[in-house]
């Protein structure tokens, strides 16, 4: 169970790089094709700094999970994965509530299930 856990934050942490990425660097064109749909084409350039702005906290999210994964103290660890991992579900639930539906599934859920994983260690 140790390892699945770790796995799972690991895989949050990946995602929200990814967001970090698309959101900062590639609103433009990957975040464009990510959000078909939900907001038009001509609101990708304006809102282009809010969008990195977004990105910036996805990456505060990965580091948070990703030290995580280096802290010793198992408890401690355990922690501060679980307090990562909640913003994340909040961020989560927040986005599927004024964005898209699909958020929860993409971003919340994946966290639920690690929240749940690390819970039953």
């Amino acid at each position: 169970m140790e390892l699945l856990s770790k796995i799972l934050i690991a895989i949050v942490a990946i995602e929200h790089l990814y967001i970090l990425y698309m959101e900062m660097f590639a609103w433009e064109t990957l975040g464009r094709k990510t959000f078909k749909g939900a907001l038009s084409d001509d609101l990708f350039i304006p809102t282009k700094g809010l969008a990195a702005n977004q990105g910036l906290y996805n990456g505060f999210l990965a580091a948070g999970l990703i030290w995580s994964l280096f802290i010793a103290d198992e408890i401690w660890s355990q922690n501060v994965a679980l307090f990562f991992l909640g913003c994340v579900v909040v961020a989560g639930v927040y986005g599927a509530l004024s964005a898209s539906r699909k958020i929860f599934f993409v971003q919340a859920l994946p966290a639920i299930i690690a929240i749940a994983v690390l819970l039953l260690k």
